[in-house]
Protein backbone atom coordinates (compact mmCIF):
# COMPACT_ATOMS: atom_id res chain seq x y z
CA UNK A 1 0.00 0.00 0.00
CA UNK A 2 1.23 3.34 -0.74
CA UNK A 3 0.60 6.46 1.58
CA UNK A 4 1.25 10.30 1.43
CA UNK A 5 2.51 11.84 4.80
CA UNK A 6 1.59 15.79 4.55
CA UNK A 7 3.24 18.68 6.77
CA UNK A 8 1.40 21.62 5.37
CA UNK A 9 2.45 25.25 6.32
CA UNK A 10 0.94 28.57 5.78
CA UNK A 11 3.07 28.69 2.27
CA UNK A 12 4.18 25.17 1.66
CA UNK A 13 3.84 21.57 1.09
CA UNK A 14 6.30 19.37 2.52
CA UNK A 15 5.24 15.39 1.47
CA UNK A 16 6.65 11.85 1.61
CA UNK A 17 5.42 8.83 -0.17
CA UNK A 18 5.72 5.50 1.33
CA UNK A 19 5.50 2.07 0.44
CA UNK A 20 4.03 0.60 3.39
CA UNK A 21 4.61 -2.84 2.55
CA UNK A 22 8.01 -1.76 3.85
CA UNK A 23 8.11 1.42 4.88
CA UNK A 24 10.60 2.81 2.23
CA UNK A 25 10.56 6.09 0.96
CA UNK A 26 9.22 6.05 -2.76
CA UNK A 27 9.75 10.01 -3.08
CA UNK A 28 9.63 13.18 -1.21
CA UNK A 29 9.89 17.06 -1.58
CA UNK A 30 8.75 20.19 -0.44
CA UNK A 31 6.19 23.03 -2.52
CA UNK A 32 7.44 26.76 -1.24
CA UNK A 33 6.11 29.92 -1.25
CA UNK A 34 3.23 29.31 -2.52
CA UNK A 35 0.51 31.85 -3.22
CA UNK A 36 3.41 33.89 -3.51
CA UNK A 37 6.32 34.97 -5.96
CA UNK A 38 8.78 32.75 -6.60
CA UNK A 39 6.80 29.65 -5.69
CA UNK A 40 8.58 26.10 -6.84
CA UNK A 41 8.12 22.81 -6.09
CA UNK A 42 11.70 19.90 -5.48
CA UNK A 43 10.91 16.47 -5.56
CA UNK A 44 13.36 13.64 -5.04
CA UNK A 45 13.11 10.23 -6.30
CA UNK A 46 15.40 7.08 -6.84
CA UNK A 47 18.24 9.03 -6.47
CA UNK A 48 17.33 11.73 -8.30
CA UNK A 49 15.86 15.54 -7.49
CA UNK A 50 13.51 17.48 -9.98
CA UNK A 51 13.51 21.64 -9.06
CA UNK A 52 11.35 23.82 -10.95
CA UNK A 53 9.96 27.21 -10.30
CA UNK A 54 5.79 27.12 -11.74
CA UNK A 55 3.08 29.45 -10.24
CA UNK A 56 0.99 28.10 -7.34
CA UNK A 57 -1.80 30.20 -6.13
CA UNK A 58 -2.83 28.57 -3.36
CA UNK A 59 -1.98 24.65 -1.89
CA UNK A 60 -4.82 23.19 -4.18
CA UNK A 61 -2.36 24.20 -7.29
CA UNK A 62 0.26 22.36 -4.73
CA UNK A 63 -1.58 19.18 -5.06
CA UNK A 64 -2.88 19.21 -8.14
CA UNK A 65 1.04 19.51 -9.32
CA UNK A 66 2.45 17.02 -7.11
CA UNK A 67 -0.22 14.31 -7.75
CA UNK A 68 1.20 14.91 -11.79
CA UNK A 69 4.34 15.26 -11.03
CA UNK A 70 4.16 11.71 -9.38
CA UNK A 71 2.52 10.21 -12.41
CA UNK A 72 4.42 12.53 -15.33
CA UNK A 73 7.62 11.38 -13.56
CA UNK A 74 6.64 7.30 -13.52
CA UNK A 75 7.15 7.59 -9.50
CA UNK A 76 3.32 6.19 -9.53
CA UNK A 77 1.80 4.19 -12.70
CA UNK A 78 -1.94 6.39 -11.34
CA UNK A 79 -3.38 8.02 -8.82
CA UNK A 80 -5.34 4.91 -7.66
CA UNK A 81 -2.51 3.12 -6.12
CA UNK A 82 -2.66 6.19 -3.38
CA UNK A 83 -4.18 4.17 -0.65
CA UNK A 84 -4.33 7.27 1.95
CA UNK A 85 -3.15 10.26 2.96
CA UNK A 86 -1.86 11.26 6.20
CA UNK A 87 -1.74 15.03 7.70
CA UNK A 88 -0.18 16.40 10.23
CA UNK A 89 -2.11 18.46 12.63
CA UNK A 90 -0.49 20.74 15.29
CA UNK A 91 -2.53 20.60 17.54
CA UNK A 92 -6.07 18.86 19.18
CA UNK A 93 -6.44 20.93 22.39
CA UNK A 94 -7.78 18.23 25.11
CA UNK A 95 -10.10 16.76 22.48
CA UNK A 96 -7.80 14.35 20.67
CA UNK A 97 -5.56 11.52 22.84
CA UNK A 98 -4.94 9.66 19.63
CA UNK A 99 -4.73 10.02 15.42
CA UNK A 100 -8.52 9.87 13.69
CA UNK A 101 -9.81 9.68 10.21
CA UNK A 102 -10.22 12.98 8.95
CA UNK A 103 -14.42 14.17 8.72
CA UNK A 104 -16.24 17.33 8.67
CA UNK A 105 -16.06 17.50 12.38
CA UNK A 106 -12.38 17.07 12.29
CA UNK A 107 -12.00 20.33 10.35
CA UNK A 108 -14.42 22.22 12.45
CA UNK A 109 -12.64 21.55 15.68
CA UNK A 110 -9.26 22.33 13.79
CA UNK A 111 -10.67 25.77 12.93
CA UNK A 112 -12.24 26.41 16.58
CA UNK A 113 -8.57 25.40 17.94
CA UNK A 114 -6.77 27.99 15.61
CA UNK A 115 -6.33 30.51 18.12
CA UNK A 116 -4.03 27.86 19.78
CA UNK A 117 -2.30 27.01 16.93
CA UNK A 118 -2.68 30.32 14.42
CA UNK A 119 0.25 29.83 12.66
CA UNK A 120 -0.45 26.03 11.82
CA UNK A 121 -4.38 25.19 12.07
CA UNK A 122 -5.42 27.26 9.51
CA UNK A 123 -2.43 25.88 6.84
CA UNK A 124 -3.09 22.38 8.10
CA UNK A 125 -7.24 23.11 7.03
CA UNK A 126 -5.94 24.66 3.87
CA UNK A 127 -3.81 21.09 3.39
CA UNK A 128 -6.60 18.74 4.33
CA UNK A 129 -9.24 20.82 1.83
CA UNK A 130 -6.88 20.91 -0.76
CA UNK A 131 -6.40 17.06 -0.85
CA UNK A 132 -10.33 16.37 -0.39
CA UNK A 133 -10.72 18.55 -3.29
CA UNK A 134 -8.64 16.40 -5.56
CA UNK A 135 -8.42 13.13 -4.37
CA UNK A 136 -12.34 13.37 -2.95
CA UNK A 137 -12.22 9.05 -2.63
CA UNK A 138 -8.96 8.61 -0.66
CA UNK A 139 -9.61 7.76 3.72
CA UNK A 140 -7.43 10.48 5.13
CA UNK A 141 -5.66 10.73 8.35
CA UNK A 142 -5.09 13.68 11.37
CA UNK A 143 -1.77 12.85 13.59
CA UNK A 144 -2.40 15.58 16.31
CA UNK A 145 1.55 16.48 17.65
CA UNK A 146 -0.90 17.45 20.84
CA UNK A 147 -1.69 13.83 21.24
CA UNK A 148 0.89 11.73 22.62
CA UNK A 149 0.66 14.28 25.82
CA UNK A 150 -2.47 13.75 26.83
CA UNK A 151 -1.86 11.23 29.21
CA UNK A 152 -0.33 13.76 31.89
CA UNK A 153 -2.47 14.47 35.17
CA UNK A 154 -3.93 17.51 36.16
CA UNK A 155 -1.54 17.91 38.85
CA UNK A 156 1.18 18.29 35.52
CA UNK A 157 -1.10 19.77 32.95
CA UNK A 158 -2.50 22.77 34.98
CA UNK A 159 -0.86 25.98 35.38
CA UNK A 160 -0.56 27.64 39.12
CA UNK A 161 -3.25 30.16 37.98
CA UNK A 162 -7.03 30.91 38.22
CA UNK A 163 -8.55 27.86 37.28
CA UNK A 164 -11.36 29.66 35.71
CA UNK A 165 -8.79 30.35 33.20
CA UNK A 166 -8.31 26.71 32.42
CA UNK A 167 -12.31 26.72 32.41
CA UNK A 168 -13.11 29.04 30.21
CA UNK A 169 -10.12 29.96 28.16
CA UNK A 170 -8.75 26.31 27.88
CA UNK A 171 -4.93 27.77 29.57
CA UNK A 172 -3.08 24.31 30.22
CA UNK A 173 0.35 22.68 29.29
CA UNK A 174 -0.67 21.07 25.97
CA UNK A 175 2.68 19.96 24.82
CA UNK A 176 4.35 19.25 21.51
CA UNK A 177 6.62 17.44 18.99
CA UNK A 178 4.04 14.46 20.30
CA UNK A 179 4.62 12.49 17.05
CA UNK A 180 8.02 12.56 17.17
CA UNK A 181 8.71 11.72 21.36
CA UNK A 182 5.77 9.10 20.01
CA UNK A 183 8.00 7.15 17.10
CA UNK A 184 11.07 7.39 19.46
CA UNK A 185 9.36 6.01 22.50
CA UNK A 186 8.68 2.77 20.13
CA UNK A 187 11.69 2.29 18.74
CA UNK A 188 13.10 2.44 22.40
CA UNK A 189 10.74 -0.44 23.23
CA UNK A 190 11.93 -2.27 20.06
CA UNK A 191 15.71 -1.56 21.01
CA UNK A 192 14.86 -3.29 24.57
CA UNK A 193 12.64 -5.82 23.63
CA UNK A 194 10.11 -4.42 26.60
CA UNK A 195 6.81 -2.01 26.83
CA UNK A 196 8.07 -0.74 30.27
CA UNK A 197 10.78 1.64 30.40
CA UNK A 198 11.75 4.99 31.84
CA UNK A 199 12.27 6.76 29.23
CA UNK A 200 13.72 10.87 28.81
CA UNK A 201 13.36 12.14 25.10
CA UNK A 202 14.97 14.73 24.10
CA UNK A 203 13.78 16.58 20.86
CA UNK A 204 16.13 19.45 20.10
CA UNK A 205 16.78 21.31 17.24
CA UNK A 206 15.64 24.59 16.05
CA UNK A 207 12.80 23.90 18.01
CA UNK A 208 13.10 21.33 20.90
CA UNK A 209 11.41 19.58 24.26
CA UNK A 210 12.38 17.25 26.18
CA UNK A 211 9.61 14.76 27.40
CA UNK A 212 9.28 12.02 30.21
CA UNK A 213 7.61 8.54 29.44
CA UNK A 214 6.83 6.09 31.78
CA UNK A 215 5.89 2.36 29.88
CA UNK A 216 4.89 4.00 26.77
CA UNK A 217 3.00 7.04 28.18
CA UNK A 218 3.90 10.59 28.56
CA UNK A 219 3.97 12.07 32.11
CA UNK A 220 5.36 15.56 31.25
CA UNK A 221 6.86 17.34 28.91
CA UNK A 222 8.58 20.58 28.28
CA UNK A 223 6.41 22.90 26.08
CA UNK A 224 3.56 24.33 27.79
CA UNK A 225 0.37 25.73 26.53
CA UNK A 226 2.47 27.08 23.15
CA UNK A 227 5.73 25.72 21.99
CA UNK A 228 7.45 28.76 23.28
CA UNK A 229 7.87 27.31 26.95
CA UNK A 230 10.47 24.68 28.18
CA UNK A 231 14.27 24.87 26.92
CA UNK A 232 16.28 27.53 25.56
CA UNK A 233 15.90 26.92 21.35
CA UNK A 234 17.23 28.23 18.41
CA UNK A 235 14.75 31.61 18.39
CA UNK A 236 12.62 30.85 20.97
CA UNK A 237 13.58 32.07 25.22
CA UNK A 238 11.98 28.77 26.20
CA UNK A 239 10.76 29.34 30.26
CA UNK A 240 11.32 33.07 31.29
CA UNK A 241 9.95 34.83 34.48
CA UNK A 242 6.52 36.19 32.71
CA UNK A 243 7.07 39.98 34.39
CA UNK A 244 9.90 40.40 31.88
CA UNK A 245 7.26 40.77 29.11
CA UNK A 246 5.19 44.54 30.53
CA UNK A 247 8.37 45.51 31.74
CA UNK A 248 9.88 45.47 28.64
CA UNK A 249 6.55 46.79 26.78
CA UNK A 250 7.25 49.77 29.02
CA UNK A 251 11.14 50.03 28.15
CA UNK A 252 10.57 49.73 24.57
CA UNK A 253 7.33 51.21 23.58
CA UNK A 254 5.77 47.56 22.41
CA UNK A 255 2.44 45.92 22.94
CA UNK A 256 2.36 42.43 24.41
CA UNK A 257 2.16 40.61 20.85
CA UNK A 258 5.72 42.53 19.99
CA UNK A 259 7.12 41.21 23.16
CA UNK A 260 5.88 37.71 22.55
CA UNK A 261 7.09 38.02 19.34
CA UNK A 262 10.87 38.83 20.00
CA UNK A 263 10.81 35.62 22.58
CA UNK A 264 9.64 33.72 19.83
CA UNK A 265 11.85 34.79 16.82
CA UNK A 266 14.69 36.85 18.14
CA UNK A 267 15.64 35.35 21.56
CA UNK A 268 17.05 31.71 21.78
CA UNK A 269 21.00 31.03 20.38
CA UNK A 270 20.02 34.07 18.10
CA UNK A 271 19.03 36.57 20.29
CA UNK A 272 22.03 35.61 23.15
CA UNK A 273 24.67 35.04 20.37
CA UNK A 274 23.29 38.01 18.50
CA UNK A 275 24.52 36.09 15.45
CA UNK A 276 22.76 33.04 14.66
CA UNK A 277 19.97 30.62 15.61
CA UNK A 278 21.79 27.38 14.28
CA UNK A 279 24.07 25.55 16.42
CA UNK A 280 26.32 24.76 14.17
CA UNK A 281 27.32 28.99 13.34
CA UNK A 282 27.71 29.01 17.01
CA UNK A 283 29.67 25.73 17.97
CA UNK A 284 32.41 27.37 14.98
CA UNK A 285 32.09 31.03 17.04
CA UNK A 286 32.80 29.13 20.16
CA UNK A 287 36.15 27.90 18.75
CA UNK A 288 37.04 31.11 18.16
CA UNK A 289 36.72 31.95 21.51
CA UNK A 290 33.69 34.42 21.01
CA UNK A 291 32.06 34.71 24.58
CA UNK A 292 28.55 35.50 23.61
CA UNK A 293 28.45 32.13 21.66
CA UNK A 294 30.10 30.59 24.31
CA UNK A 295 27.20 31.63 27.02
CA UNK A 296 24.63 30.67 24.28
CA UNK A 297 25.62 27.34 23.86
CA UNK A 298 26.36 26.80 27.62
CA UNK A 299 22.84 28.44 28.51
CA UNK A 300 21.76 25.87 25.89
CA UNK A 301 23.05 22.57 27.47
CA UNK A 302 22.24 24.02 30.75
CA UNK A 303 18.34 23.84 30.47
CA UNK A 304 18.63 20.77 28.39
CA UNK A 305 20.43 19.21 31.28
CA UNK A 306 18.29 21.14 33.99
CA UNK A 307 14.80 18.99 32.15
CA UNK A 308 16.40 15.80 32.01
CA UNK A 309 17.66 16.34 36.19
CA UNK A 310 13.95 17.14 36.61
CA UNK A 311 12.22 14.18 34.92
CA UNK A 312 15.17 11.55 36.55
CA UNK A 313 13.47 12.86 39.48
CA UNK A 314 9.74 13.09 38.46
CA UNK A 315 10.59 8.97 37.04
CA UNK A 316 12.19 7.77 39.58
CA UNK A 317 15.20 7.46 37.61
CA UNK A 318 15.68 6.39 33.78
CA UNK A 319 16.62 3.79 32.02
CA UNK A 320 17.66 5.00 28.62
CA UNK A 321 17.96 9.34 27.37
CA UNK A 322 17.22 9.68 23.97
CA UNK A 323 18.66 12.56 21.81
CA UNK A 324 17.01 13.12 18.31
CA UNK A 325 15.97 15.85 15.71
CA UNK A 326 19.30 18.57 14.20
CA UNK A 327 20.67 18.95 17.11
CA UNK A 328 20.44 15.56 18.99
CA UNK A 329 21.32 13.79 15.62
CA UNK A 330 24.10 15.45 14.75
CA UNK A 331 25.82 17.97 17.47
CA UNK A 332 28.36 16.07 18.95
CA UNK A 333 30.22 18.47 21.19
CA UNK A 334 26.46 19.00 22.03
CA UNK A 335 25.70 15.34 23.10
CA UNK A 336 29.02 14.80 24.95
CA UNK A 337 28.91 18.67 27.27
CA UNK A 338 25.07 17.15 28.05
CA UNK A 339 26.13 13.73 29.21
CA UNK A 340 29.17 15.23 30.81
CA UNK A 341 26.63 17.35 32.85
CA UNK A 342 24.85 14.33 33.46
CA UNK A 343 27.90 12.30 35.37
CA UNK A 344 26.49 12.92 38.81
CA UNK A 345 23.44 10.48 37.58
CA UNK A 346 25.97 7.77 36.48
CA UNK A 347 26.05 8.90 33.01
CA UNK A 348 29.29 7.76 30.79
CA UNK A 349 29.58 7.87 26.83
CA UNK A 350 31.61 6.16 24.84
CA UNK A 351 33.38 9.24 22.54
CA UNK A 352 34.05 7.07 19.47
CA UNK A 353 30.58 5.58 19.35
CA UNK A 354 29.62 9.47 20.14
CA UNK A 355 31.70 10.87 17.20
CA UNK A 356 28.67 9.48 14.72
CA UNK A 357 25.74 11.59 13.24
CA UNK A 358 22.34 10.62 11.77
CA UNK A 359 22.20 6.92 12.79
CA UNK A 360 20.89 4.61 15.16
CA UNK A 361 23.90 3.93 17.78
CA UNK A 362 24.30 3.13 21.55
CA UNK A 363 26.72 5.89 23.00
CA UNK A 364 26.48 5.21 26.50
CA UNK A 365 28.97 2.17 27.90
CA UNK A 366 28.59 -0.90 29.37
CA UNK A 367 29.05 0.52 32.71
CA UNK A 368 26.21 3.76 32.32
CA UNK A 369 23.70 4.39 34.72
CA UNK A 370 21.65 4.89 32.08
CA UNK A 371 21.65 3.70 28.16
CA UNK A 372 21.79 6.91 26.02
CA UNK A 373 21.41 6.29 22.68
CA UNK A 374 21.16 8.67 19.53
CA UNK A 375 17.92 7.90 17.01
CA UNK A 376 17.37 9.65 14.27
CA UNK A 377 12.77 10.51 14.34
CA UNK A 378 11.14 10.17 11.80
CA UNK A 379 7.54 11.88 12.01
CA UNK A 380 6.63 11.04 8.26
CA UNK A 381 6.76 7.79 8.72
CA UNK A 382 4.75 7.90 12.25
CA UNK A 383 2.15 9.59 10.29
CA UNK A 384 1.94 7.13 7.53
CA UNK A 385 1.68 4.09 10.10
CA UNK A 386 -0.97 5.66 11.86
CA UNK A 387 -2.90 6.73 8.82
CA UNK A 388 -2.42 2.56 7.59
CA UNK A 389 -3.75 1.55 10.50
CA UNK A 390 -6.92 3.90 10.70
CA UNK A 391 -7.74 2.59 7.07
CA UNK A 392 -7.43 -1.04 7.93
CA UNK A 393 -9.37 -1.01 10.74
Amino acid sequence: MKIISINAGSSSLKFSLFNMDDESVIASGLFERIGIEGSKYTIKFRGEKVSQEIELTNHTDAVKVLLDKLVDLEIIQSLDEIDGVGHRLVHGKDKYSESVLINDEVVSDLDKFKDFAPLHNPANILGINAFREVLPEVPMVGVFDTAFHQTMSPATYLYSVPYSWYQNYGVRKYGFHGTSHRYITKMVAKLLGKEEFRLISCHIGNGGSITAVKDGKCVDTSMGFTPLAGIMMGTRSGDIDPSIIPYVMEQEGKNASEVVDDLNKRSGLFGMSEYSSDMRDILEKCDLQDEKAIIARDKYVRRVVDYIAQYYVLLGGADVIVFTAGVGENSIPVRRQICEELACLGVKIDLDKNNKRGEVVKISTEDSSIQVYVIPTDEELMIARDTLDLINR
